[in-house]
């Protein structure tokens, strides 16, 4: 450690703020999986930086930084760990700084602590928002490939990860726009079933599979099970069925053939699952613009009514599966955010209210 920065502040540290479905069974060094997970800190001071370590699978992997309001990214070594100054000529005064996950499962981050010069002194940080929202989706969920503004209703350009960014995804646009905290247990690739899709090829995991846990990557670390108990959404989204019909698009011929119907089966027991989570959580299931053949939508359609429960709500977007070739870009995922928000808005307060 620096003599500018001779102060450690631990992980475990009480004026230190978390959000989203953190690995921190060692409390010292927990691991940020899932985007838009982070780590938030209020100090007064003149400097900052983090001691983390980074597991790299794929991709460049770098961390956000949202410093008083202008956010940047930090790009972060392959593997071991490093101390990273983050900032070193600020203002004399307060300051507060949100470290966030980017991207997906393609790495993950143990954080060790912050460093601050030694006159530096942490203040509290204002309660996290009382609504609650959580997300399972794809990459579009994540974020990935949101910052390439250029190429809004384009294909994607050869990319290595670098224009990732969870903080742009219509997840936690939507989840700012209303004032909620926000877990989202995205990754891209993934489909609803095993053996479809595309994440962690050859193996092809999907959310049957990984949506009970805490980390979600076998190639770097064994999953473990996730507490449900930990975080009760008041509204769940769940954005599944674009990277299903790889490598066959059994719902294109329509919804009668007996793969659409299995895949239609094992979609109303995942939801069922997530209900038996959450007992009294309102769930929207959806897709994204993303193109894609409308039967996977009069699939899920089809799925809610069935299932029969008024707090579950089918939802598409103006432009639903017809959107874009490409990944969602930020503009993109704005007007996205915009149309999810007002409809939750029109199911009224009462969704937010904790048991009812």
């Amino acid at each position: 450690m620096s003599v500018l920065f001779s102060q450690r502040v631990e992980p475990d540290n009480p004026m230190l703020q978390y959000m989203g479905r953190i690995d921190d069974s060692n409390p010292n060094a927990p691991v940020l999986v899932y985007p838009c997970s982070y780590v938030k800190i209020r100090f007064r001071g003149t400097a900052i930086g983090m001691d983390i370590t980074n597991l790299h699978s794929y991709y460049e992997n770098s961390l956000g930084v949202l410093l008083d309001g202008a956010q940047r990214k930090i790009v972060l070594p392959e593997k071991g760990r490093a101390f990273i100054p983050i900032a070193q000529d600020l203002t004399e005064g307060e300051h507060t700084l949100t470290l966030f996950k980017r991207m997906d499962g393609c790495h993950y981050v143990i954080f060790h602590g912050f460093l601050l010069p030694g006159n530096a002194r942490l203040l509290p940080l204002p309660q996290k928002p009382k609504r609650r929202m959580e997300f399972y989706g794809d990459s579009v969920t994540a974020g990935e490939v949101s910052e390439l503004v250029d190429c809004c209703g384009m294909a994607d350009p050869a990319h290595n990860g670098e224009y990732s960014n969870s903080f742009y995804s219509y997840a936690w646009c939507t989840a700012r726009r209303l004032n909620a905290q926000i877990h989202n247990i995205a990754q891209g690739g993934i489909a609803l079933l095993s053996g479809t899709g595309y994440y962690c090829a050859p193996q092809l995991i999907g959310m049957e599979q990984m949506y009970d846990k805490i980390q979600c990557n076998p190639n770097l670390s064994p999953t473990e099970p996730w507490d449900f108990s930990r975080y009760t959404p008041h509204v769940v989204v769940v954005a599944i069925g674009q990277n299903d019909s790889h490598p066959e698009d059994f719902m294109e011929p329509g919804l009668d053939n007996p793969k659409a119907q299995s895949w239609m089966a094992h979609y109303g027991a995942f939801i069922g699952r997530l209900r038996q989570c959450y007992p009294k959580a309102t769930i929207l299931l959806t897709t994204t613009i993303l193109n894609h053949d409308a039967n996977w939508d009069r699939a899920i359609a089809t799925v809610c009514q069935k299932l029969g429960d008024a707090k579950i709500h089918h939802f598409l977007y103006s432009n639903n599966g017809c959107g874009t070739p490409g990944h969602i870009r930020r503009p993109e995922a704005e007007r996205m955010a915009e149309e999810l928000s007002a409809f939750v808005e029109t199911l009224g307060e009462d969704i937010w209210e904790d048991g009812i």
